[in-house]
């Protein structure tokens, strides 16, 4: 790998830092957006429980707000349970907003990421072709320049693509996740709004 590096000439180092920082976002993000942390499904159950004992406590609100992203949208929810519908639903939008921001965390640097990769790569490849040029003089040309003009070239390129790919797959996958579990979040928000002004058990 040292080898490879040392071929591949300091264009690589970009991508080596990119491929460092798309790994450390996928990791992180593979375990914040479990769905089981965010929106876990025995959360409403276990509010409707609290309801039915005789209602929510302030205590029972911090500690909602601390449990999990959902429970920040049915403790935003439940801070509005004496008003209407629509100011309830105006506070879960609200919620919701900052709690689709926390999702998407770290989202838009991966898709920059899988985005800038191969032009980082394409920049290393055009380097290694200054070189390969280079090598040729009125007199002939250098074959070990030649050599590092064409490693540099390839390995850049390669790179490039190495990077890009698994982060833009990543970033797919977790735009998917995050739409998914907005979706799930919202229609417990709205079972909320339905036990509580009674329209549902």
């Amino acid at each position: 790998m040292i080898e490879i590096i040392k071929a591949a000439g300091w264009p690589i180092y970009p991508l080596i830092f990119a491929s460092v920082v798309a790994l450390a976002i996928i990791v992180e993000r593979l375990w914040a957006l479990r769905a089981n942390v965010v929106a876990p499904p025995e959360l409403l159950p276990e509010v409707q429980k609290w309801l039915a004992q005789g209602g929510i406590t302030k205590d029972t609100l911090v500690r909602l707000q601390q449990h999990s992203l959902l429970g920040e949208i049915f403790s935003s929810a439940l801070n509005n349970a004496n008003a209407s519908r629509e100011v309830m639903k105006e506070a879960i939008e609200e919620s919701g907003r900052a709690v689709a921001h926390k999702l998407e965390k770290y989202l838009t640097t991966l898709g920059t990421i899988a985005t800038v990769s191969p032009l980082l790569g394409l920049l290393g490849t055009v380097i290694g072709m200054v070189e390969l040029f280079g090598a040729f003089t009125a007199t002939g040309h250098d074959v070990a320049q030649f050599a590092r003009g064409i490693s540099v070239a390839l390995y850049n390129t390669a790179g490039g693509i190495v990077v890009a790919v698994p982060a833009m797959i990543f970033y797919r996958y977790f735009r998917g996740q995050v739409d998914g579990l907005i979706v799930e979040m919202e229609q417990q928000a709205v079972k909320l709004v339905e036990v509580i002004h009674g329209e549902r058990k």
